[in-house]
């Protein structure tokens, strides 16, 4: 599975140590389309890393963590 997301960093006001960030949308890779599924996951939830939203999708979507693909845009 891949996938490909939008990140969020928090205002400055709302800025916590360390620093995490929060997923905008996010989309699967499905042979030759996108499909958004941003309503699957918690996106008011802050990651700490990329790592820690890789885990989250294996979780969610019941696959082992290798077969994950992310990427950053």
């Amino acid at each position: 599975m891949h996938f490909t997301f939008i990140s969020q960093s928090p205002s400055p006001a709302q800025a916590i140590e360390p620093p995490t960030f929060q997923v905008r949308q996010i989309w699967q890779q499905v042979e030759d389309e996108s499909r958004e599924v941003s309503h699957l996951i918690d996106r008011t939830y802050r990651y700490h890393s990329v790592r820690e939203l890789h885990w989250h999708l294996a979780d969610r979507f019941s696959r082992p963590i290798h077969s994950l693909a992310l990427r950053q845009v």
